[in-house]
C-alpha cells in the first residue's frame, strides 16, 4: 500500500530500500535503472534475460536496491497491476518502509506501453508500505485506484451482459 509520497530525490530517502523497474531483456543503460547502475549496481547495465516478475537486490551501504522485472523491450507491459504487486509483495523488506520511483512514467516506459494508473494500482495493492517518489498525493492516488478499479468493475460488468 501507498502510505505516504515524496517529490525529493529517491536518493535521500528514509527508508532503506529503494524500487525501480528493469526489463526483461536486461539492457538497463538508461532511466533511473540506468543511474542505479552506472552509480551502484554495475552488473546491471547488460543484466542477461530474466522472467517477468523476478526480483533481483543488492545492498550498497545502508540502502538495498530491488529491481523488479515488469516488462520487456520487444513485448510492452502485461498485466501491469498484478506484476507490479506481485514483485513488491516479493521483496524481503521485514516490514520496513519501501521507497519507489514512479515506475512507467520515464521515457522508456511511456514508449513500450506503461499504464501508470494500473501501476499505482499494483503499489496500491501490495502489502508493502511503500513511498512513493512522485508529485502526486495520497488523494489522487486514492481517487485513481477507486478509478481504475470502478471502471474495471464496470467493465467487467458489461461484459457480462
Amino acid at each position: 500500500m501507498i502510505v505516504k509520497t515524496q517529490a525529493e530525490n529517491i536518493f535521500d530517502t528514509e527508508a532503506k530500500h529503494i524500487v525501480f523497474a528493469i526489463n526483461s531483456e536486461g539492457y538497463n543503460d538508461a532511466g533511473f535503472a540506468g543511474v542505479v547502475a552506472k552509480k551502484y549496481w554495475s552488473e546491471l547495465l547488460y543484466f542477461g534475460n530474466n522472467e517477468i516478475g523476478s526480483v533481483f537486490s543488492k545492498t550498497v551501504g545502508d540502502k538495498t536496491f530491488h529491481a523488479i522485472v515488469c516488462h520487456s523491450l520487444k513485448k510492452g507491459w502485461k498485466n501491469q497491476k498484478e506484476v507490479i504487486r506481485e514483485c513488491f509483495d516479493k521483496i524481503p523488506s521485514n516490514g520496513e518502509l519501501i521507497s519507489s520511483v514512479a515506475i512507467g512514467t520515464g521515457f522508456v516506459g511511456q514508449m513500450n506501453g506503461a499504464d501508470f494508473r494500473q501501476i499505482l494500482c499494483g503499489m496500491y495493492e501490495s502489502k508493502q508500505n511503500i513511498i512513493l517518489y512522485a508529485d502526486l498525493s495520497l488523494s489522487t492516488i486514492n481517487d485513481i485506484y477507486n478509478e481504475e478499479i470502478g471502471f474495471s468493475k464496470k467493465k467487467s460488468d458489461d461484459l457480462k451482459n
